[in-house]
């Protein structure tokens, strides 16, 4: 598997609307890297509060597609599904950069590549671009835990 349609997508993570944050995958190395896409409209639940004047996307959102892209990579590489029995959690972000606005409109491409995983925690590359330019970019450490 290559790719994924977003259906593909709803089968490698729990989440769903308004907080599923990755609309399609392009491109997959399985226990490497993964670009994705997540197509920003006007119609995002948080706009309308964020600012409503000149609506951006919050950076904490445009993170959290990162990770839901780190989530499917993992998944895929682990040839593992999401269960109601476990989570895939963040459990660490270092060096967040955000360097320019993402807008309605906007397609942000998320690209992460594994940098290493130890005693089941992955630890990520991630970086959301617009039209070429880098708009967030940060390490990203993600686990899958059991529900207690």
């Amino acid at each position: 598997m290559d790719t994924m349609d977003i259906y593909e997508v709803m089968q490698h993570l729990p989440h769903r609307y308004p907080f599923l944050l990755v609309d399609k995958v392009l491109e997959i190395k399985k226990g490497e890297s993964l670009k994705a896409i997540k197509n920003v409209s006007y119609n995002e639940p948080y706009f309308p509060g964020h600012f409503p004047h000149r609506p951006v996307m919050p950076g904490v959102l445009i993170l959290e597609a990162l990770a839901q892209a780190t989530g499917i990579l993992a998944f895929v590489t682990t040839e593992s599904r999401p269960t109601e029995k476990s989570l895939y959690y963040f459990v660490g972000i270092d060096d967040a950069r955000f360097k320019h606005p993402v807008i309605p409109g906007d397609q942000l491409l998320l690209e992460v590549e594994v940098l290493q995983t130890k005693r089941g925690v992955w630890k990520f590359d991630g970086k959301a671009s617009v039209d070429g330019k880098v708009v967030t970019s940060a390490t990203l450490m993600c686990a899958e835990r059991e529900v207690q």
